[in-house]
Formats: C-alpha cells, structure tokens, sequence
C-alpha cells in the first residue's frame, strides 16, 4: 500500500471512548450486542435514503449484524457491519486500474485531499487531524484499489470527517498547484534563484524514491509486474520514480474522472452509530449528485503461461544486510507427501483462526475494511467473507469427502501449475548510481526542451508555489470540535493487586471473550553490561529453538495448537518522575482459550527449566532472520533510527534504548549474521538467560473475565511452584534503574542525581538510499512534570502549523514534525526527505515562530484535540491496566496529565519554548541517516559513521 498520512509517527494512532460514547462497555454490558439486534430489523427490499437493503445476515463469530445495500441511482455498492463498538468508522474505495507506472492513482489519493468544493482551502485532510477527535485518518492506493479510511467515537465528529472525505473524493479541486506539491514538478533548487539548476521535487515522488530502497519492496513489486504482465498488476500503481515525471496535470484530472464515481466504488460502516443517518447523509451530499455509468474499470484474466519462466532483477547494496544469499524453497513434495497435512497440523491453524475471531482490537473496523476490500474489488460477496465458521465447516467437510483434500490442491496450484515464475534478485554495487544516471538523463531530456520561455514561466511557478505555501491558510470553511467536547475525565480500569507463589500479580477482569493474556516483566538489573546487545537476540529466539523434549517444529506447533502467541520483547521504561531513572527488562507475552491454561504455561515452563540452545543451524537461520528483517526495517522506519541515535547520549534510557532498538543493534546484528562459528554466541545464551528467566525478578500481570480469573491464577501459581529452581540472587549492576518486582513511584538507588552527564553530538551515518531520516532530540522533562502538557501540545502545534508546510509542502519530505516522548525527549524529525541539514534549519525555524507568538488560541485549541486524539486512544480488554503494570503510570496521574492538557496557555507554549528548545538553553543531539553527504563530510563537527 501507498498511502498519504506520511509514517508511523505521523500516522494518527486509535483513540479511547469519549464524549457521549462513554467507556467502552464493561463485561456484564458485553452480551447486550443492542447495535447488531436492532440491524437485525432490516429486510431485503426496504428501501432509506436512495438505497436498497439487499441482505441482512448475523455473523455471530464477530458480533456483528451486516446489512448490503446498493445506491439506487448509482448502483454504488453499500456494506454496513452493525457492531457495539463505540469506534466507528467510514471507508469509500474506488477500483483503480492503472496502465501505466506513472503513479497516477497514488499522486490522485495525495491531490484530491488538498481541497475540495465546499472545502476549498488548502490541505484540509491534514487540517482536520488537529479538527477532529478522529481515532484513524488516512488513505491508501493499492495495486486495483483506493480506500479511503477514518474512524472516531464521536457522533458529531463522525459526520464533520464523513462531510470532508465525501468532498475530497467525489468534488475534489484537483488544481495544479496541488498536483505539483503532491506529485512531482520541475522547480529551481533554490526556488527564490533563477540561476540555481533545475530538479525534480514532489511529495510522491520522494516518497517512492524512499519506498524503493527497501529491497523487499522492491522484490514484491518485480514479483508481482512479472508474474502479471498483461495488465494493471504489469505497472507500479504507486509510481516508478523514473516514470512519474511522464504525468500530466490533464492525465491526473481524466483518471479521477473516469474511477472517481458512485457506480465505481463500494462504501463501508462499521460500529453502533445508527445506518440510516449515514445513507442519509452519504445520499445527500454526495450520491444524489450523480447518474449510473459502466466504468469498466475490470481488471481482465491473465492469459495463463504454457510453460514456467525466470527473471533475474538487481538492487542495492544493503549495508546493513547480512554478507549472505537467502535461499526460499518450497518443498511441495514435501507437501504432496502423506505427512505433508498432519492433522494437529490442521487444528493447529484452525485454532489460530478461532484466536482471531476472539480477540478484540481497538481498530476492528479498520481491520474488517482492509481484510473485505481485494475480494470486494473484484465483485466478491463481503458478507461470505465476514461468515467465518462457514467457511471453516466447509473446509472440514471437503477434508472427511476427500482426505487428500489438501495434497490435491498442491498439485493443481503448485506441481502441475505452468504458470510459474522463478525470480531472483541480487545486490549490484553501481545501482544507485545507475539509478541516479537514469534520473539526470530522464532530468536534461526535460530541460533540454525547455526554451528561456518556459524556464521563466517554471522559476515564477515556483515562486507562486512557494507563496501560497507561505501564507496562512483559513481553515474557517471545515468543521471542527471544540476543546469542550473533550470528556474532562478518564474513565477508571480497576485493578487488583495480588500475589502468585510470592510474585507480585496484578489482575484486570475484562470482557476478553473467553481469552487469558498473560504478561511477565522480568528485570535486566543483574545482568552484566558486556551480554547487553545480545538481548534483543535472545528474546527473538528463545521461543524458537525448541524446548523440554520438543524441537523447534513441535514447539511452534504446539504454540498455535495451544496459545494465540507467545513472545519475548526488550522493555526500556523511562521513569514518569524522573530523568535519569528507568526501568529495563524483558516482557513475556502469550493469550489462550481458557481450557488450554494448563498448556500454555507448561509450554512456558519448558522454556524456563530446559530451553534447547544445542542446535547451531535453527540458530543460525534465526540469526539472519532477525538481521536481514532489522536491515530491510530501516528505509520504513528510518526517522525512528535517527531519533533514538539522536537522543542516545540525552538520558541513560536513551542509551539503552540504542543498545537494543537503534543502529547500534543493526550493526551487531549484521556481525553476528556473519560470524562462520555461532559457538560463542550460543555459549552466551545459557548466561543471559539465568538473570532473564528468574522468577526472583518477576511480576505478572493477568486480564481474563472474572469467571476466568481463579483458575488463571491457580494454573499461575503451578507454573511459578514449577520454575522454583531458577530462582537466583544476582546483585544488582546499575543503582539509577527502577526495581522491578514492586512497581510504583518510588525507586532504589540514588533518589536525587545519578552521575550521569548528557552530551550534544551530531551523527551522520551514511545509507544506501536516496533520501534521508532526520532527526534532532532535546532533554527536557519527565512525564509528572507541569511543563510536560505544554510541551505535548507544543509539539502538534509545530507540526501542524509550521514543520509540515516547511518540511513536507515546501521541502518536499513525505513526513516530518515534531512529538514529546515518554522518556522526557522532545524530538524532531523528517521522513524520506530530499534534504539533510537545510531541515535542520526548519526545525529552528519552527522554535522561532513559536517564540515570535504568531499562533492564535485557535491554533492551541486544535493542537489539543490532537493531542487528546491520542491521549485517549482507545484500549483493548487484553491490554486495560498495562499502563500501570509497565509505567507505573496511575489513572490519577492520567487525570492529572489531562487536567494540566487543558490549562496549557500561551504564556505556557511561549516559556517551554524558551526554556527548552532555545538555542541556548537546549540540551540536544543530532542524527541524520542517508545518502553520501559531502557537506557533511567537511564540516568537523559531525561524527560520521
């Protein structure tokens, strides 16, 4: 997928209940299900607001009522899936077939959210995120397909962002200074000098030149053009960097006309907010306006090959990328075979898919319009699709008819399947060169063609694009909430504090649908400074290596016959009071049906009291697993990497939090990937795990129904009385780090000061990719402390009102901005961005237009609506109270933070400024991650690596 809201830190995360919603209903109010009874009433034939209901069915595998309607006038297809869940949600998506690899259904998805008819102004997509109490706002272009998605669990705010995505996509403006910004443009480097060469920008045209240095994409995406050659899966909807400067601004406005309309797209609703307010609404404003056509936007059948082929494709260099090929085979006589379909084997996934059904996530709507939309696009029943134990009836009454059911299958699909296509792909150290050549070519063809005319006319476009980039927007034609509209409370989780064979137990009793989760935290405070860097290893396979009398294929068999996952993770838990605390260990995770307790816990003992680490291939192929998955994370998450580089010499958490998450763990993952004898490494496992698995330094956490609990407990207690024997006493190696077993406010250690000293440096580390990740963290405070709220809701304000025009409009980055973190690091940072160092000039900028007080009160209030969007994101049954499990962070501290959100002034804003992010007061650290950088190279105050 492709989509516009830029990265994971710009992306805008789930939201708790609110407002006239309230919390999310309790366990005793789960069975009501008021949402899916009163759907219910519905009948084929009835006729509301321009549709017909064509379907009524109840799926109760998902607690649901789903209604199919079709747009009378139109023929729009209609879904509405009636559930009690307070977190709503809309999503429209239109088939769009490209035919070529300009990009054009991607730049379109970016363009038609810069304004629409009733919303003229500029950007009101990223307007309404500071406008709105949303819970998810995007969109997304995949290879046949467009959705666009939001969700919020207020009423009136569900109808302002239905308002605003109906405008955007079926009334958009489309004009071409927005196709320019979004898309791609020719534009003087410097836009205020005639003289400085010409060059290629674009939001979108970044973004894929960021996109493409990931080689696992990249992979994908030769996969999928080779295997279907003939027709829209032949090109790259989001757009081949080399292809997108073919775009034409008319091409951009024919393809919306011709995909954009009723009679081409399928709507979705999901959640307890009545059916017929939204056809109403979705008539009115928009439906009505049109007439029927036959867009014919079919994709056709691929001819089918007589005969298998191969290709061969290269790509970059990763130079974080283990020094080794991997090797994927499919063993399909394996598969053909009579043990190929073992029937725990089966059960096994079939388990997994009761798991699934069962486990309720804050953005179930969101997951029921991803997983619906292929087969939807392509004229499939969405209603089948919802109709889970149908299905799973079905495949288990074709495997009694015919054993050989499944061996079938891998003959017709694989064995005897022509229609193959053997891809391989290596590194080639000039591709990026030969990429760069090919852009300068396709770059001087343009210019070449260019008389002093045109280049007059493309230097005072570019001046009128930056002008109108410069000026203040109103934003007075779009809805919005108001701070008002915020609930001035939480609601309350109860918890119960307890203890299990001497270990501290907090229980959360939830409407969990018959499941347990389970969480450990196991203390890193003995273990010895030199085995740090091998944890995050340990963790990914202390799981996967088999254990008792089980190899490594009966262990994970017997984790998906039995649990729905069990995991291992590094924890690095700022302090909430103080700086220079914090909290490291590992959280042991897993969730069962509550009849299989008994065995997710022995599966748990068994990796406590006889983990197998004697087998040097599974963990070799664990290794380069991990290396190769950490390399191939970068290009996605390189703004991530250049805040923690940056902010790792800030706070002893910090430092740590590069250890095990940053560049520092990439690159020992690589050495270790590459080491010919893994002797040593499995000799340090054994080690690590005496100070990890100890149940001397646990506490657990259980959230279950109440009906539940006693037994969970009970089997807790067996597995704590069955690992007695790994209890050890360590001392303890760092004084300034938070004691595990009781988790509260108070520390041990040194309570006032540790002897830790932050240090400024800038760092520079050098990427295969042809954009960069900036990043800039400064020290400033702890969670409890008053000037946290100001800073939080600073951070949006920057963002909105100033770093995404200067990063994003003008510099052309897919994302940037700036965010308060936990661990009392306010960070900056931009993602796949053509510029380095000139953004670091944007995120002063940014400090001297807060402190030059241009902002209005307008300007705060929707900063802390954002700010509050995610403040009460909305939280699972399986994770209420993990707050304060992992924290130590109360709901009385919640309210506190909340309380303090809503008294941020001006005066406020203006003074955390000063204070914190001034020049010379701050404390800060500086990464950049990208390609080769001779500026950076001369200047002797970067660290280059």
């Amino acid at each position: 997928f492709w989509n516009v809201g830029g990265n994971r830190s710009t992306r805008r995360k789930p939201t708790q209940s609110r407002g006239e919603h309230g919390p999310h209903l309790s366990w005793r109010q789960w069975s009501t299900a008021a949402a899916g009874k009163k759907a219910l009433q519905y009948t084929a034939g009835q006729q509301m607001h321009g549709f017909t209901v064509k379907e009524v069915v109840a799926v109760p595998d998902l607690f649901l009522t789903a209604i199919k309607l079709t747009h009378d006038t139109t023929g729009a297809q209609y879904l509405h899936a009636a559930r009690d869940d307070p977190n709503n949600l809309f999503s429209v998506q239109f088939r769009t077939t490209p035919m070529d690899s300009t990009g054009v259904p991607h730049i379109l998805e970016h363009t038609v959210l810069c304004g629409s008819q009733k919303y003229p102004c500029r950007d009101p997509f990223f307007k309404m995120l500071n406008r709105s109490l949303s819970t998810f706002m995007n969109a997304f272009t995949a290879s046949d397909y467009t959705m666009y998605p939001f969700s919020t669990q207020n009423a009136k705010d569900f109808q302002n962002l239905l308002s605003v995505y109906l405008d955007a996509v079926f009334f958009p403006c489309l004009r071409e200074q927005d196709f320019w910004q979004e898309g791609w443009r020719l534009e003087n480097e410097d836009p205020t000098d005639a003289s400085s060469p010409l060059v290629f920008k674009g939001v979108v045209f970044n973004e894929m030149k960021g996109a493409f240095s990931d080689n696992e994409r990249l992979y994908a995406q030769h996969l999928q053009n080779k295997l279907y050659p003939d027709h829209t899966y032949s090109v790259v909807s989001g757009g081949e960097p080399l292809a997108i400067p073919n775009l034409s601004w008319e091409q951009l406005k024919q393809f919306h006309a011709t995909h954009y309309h009723p009679s081409n797209a399928r709507l979705f609703t999901y959640g307890d907010l009545p059916l017929e307010q939204h056809l109403k609404q979705i008539d009115q404003e928009a439906l009505s306006k049109f007439q029927r056509i036959h867009p014919n936007t079919q994709v056709p059948s691929q001819p089918h090959w007589t005969s298998p082929r191969e290709e061969h494709v290269t790509c970059s260099p990763d130079a974080m990328a283990p020094d080794a090929t991997r090797q994927n085979t499919l063993c399909v006589s394996y598969l053909l075979g009579e043990t190929g379909f073992e029937d725990e084997r089966i059960e096994a996934l079939l388990h997994k898919i009761e798991i699934q059904m069962k486990h309720q996530s804050t953005n179930f709507g969101l997951s029921l319009a991803s997983y619906i939309a292929s087969s939807w696009n392509h004229d499939g029943d969405p209603v089948e699709l919802l109709q889970i134990s149908n299905s799973v009836l079905k495949f288990r009454q074709a495997l009694r008819e015919n054993p050989r059911f499944l061996q079938d299958k891998v003959q017709h699909y694989f064995k005897d399947n022509t229609h193959r296509l053997t891809l391989s792909m290596s590194p080639d150290d000039t591709y990026l060169d030969k990429q760069a050549s090919a852009e300068e070519r396709i770059l001087q063809e343009k210019i070449s063609a260019l008389s002093d005319s045109d280049k007059k006319d493309i230097y005072e476009k570019g001046l009128q694009l930056l002008d109108a980039q410069s000026k203040t927007q109103d934003a007075s034609c779009l809805p919005a909430l108001k701070v008002s509209d915020i609930a001035p409370t939480i609601p309350i989780t109860p918890v119960h504090m307890t203890k299990a064979d001497g270990v501290p137990l907090q229980l959360c009793e939830q409407p969990t649908n018959g499941l347990v989760y389970f969480r450990a935290m196991c203390s890193l405070n003995t273990l010895p400074e030199d085995l740090k860097l091998y944890v995050p290893l340990f963790c990914s396979v202390i799981t996967k290596l088999g254990s008792g009398s089980m190899d490594y294929r009966q262990q994970a068999q017997q984790m998906e016959l039995r649990t729905g996952g069990m995991s291992v993770s590094t924890q690095v838990i700022p302090d909430c009071t103080h700086m220079d605390m914090f909290e490291q260990g590992v959280l042991l995770s897993s969730s069962c049906l509550e009849r299989n307790l008994p065995h997710m816990f022995q599966l748990w003992g068994d990796i406590f009291n006889s983990p197998r680490f004697d087998d040097r291939e599974r963990l070799r192929v664990l290794v380069m697993m991990s290396a190769q998955e950490l390399a191939n994370g970068i290009s996605d998450s390189g703004h991530v990497y250049a805040m923690t580089q940056a902010g790792h010499l800030l706070t002893p958490a910090g430092e740590l939090l590069e250890t095990f998450d940053g560049m520092d763990q990439v690159k020992f993952m690589k050495r270790i990937a590459e080491m010919s004898d893994l002797t040593p490494v499995l000799r340090t496992l054994p080690r690590i795990k005496k100070h990890l698995l100890n149940p001397k330094n646990m506490r657990c956490a259980i959230n279950a129904t109440p009906q539940q609990t006693s037994k969970s407990v009970a089997h807790l207690e067996s597995f704590m009385k069955d690992v007695a024997g790994n209890k050890k006493h360590f001392k303890a190696v760092r004084p300034n780090v938070v004691e595990v077993r009781e988790r509260r406010t108070t520390f041990t250690g040194d309570k006032s000061h540790p002897n830790f000293q932050p240090c400024h440096m800038k760092t520079f580390i050098q990427m295969p990719f042809p954009v960069n990740f900036v990043g800039e963290s400064v020290r400033t405070v702890p969670y409890s402390h008053e000037d946290y709220a100001s800073l939080c809701v600073l951070g949006r304000m920057m963002t909105a009102k100033f770093l995404h025009g200067e990063i994003r409009e003008k510099g052309g980055a897919y994302g940037g901005g700036a965010r308060m973190g936990g661990g009392g690091l306010f960070s900056f940072y931009s993602y796949r961005d053509p510029n380095s160092v000139q953004t670091l000039s944007a995120f002063s900028k940014g400090v001297n237009w807060v402190k030059s007080a241009k902002f209005t009160q307008q300007d705060i209030d929707e900063a802390k609506l954002s700010v509050f969007s995610a403040v009460d994101s909305p939280v699972a049954p399986s994770s209420k109270g993990m707050s304060v499990f992992l924290s130590g962070i109360t709901d009385e501290m919640k309210q506190r933070h909340r309380e303090r959100l809503f008294d941020v002034t001006r005066e406020n804003l203006l003074d955390v400024a000063e204070r914190y992010l001034s020049v010379g007061n701050k404390t800060c650290g500086v990464s950049i991650l990208g390609p080769e950088n001779d500026v950076i190279k001369r200047d002797p105050s970067w660290v280059v690596k």
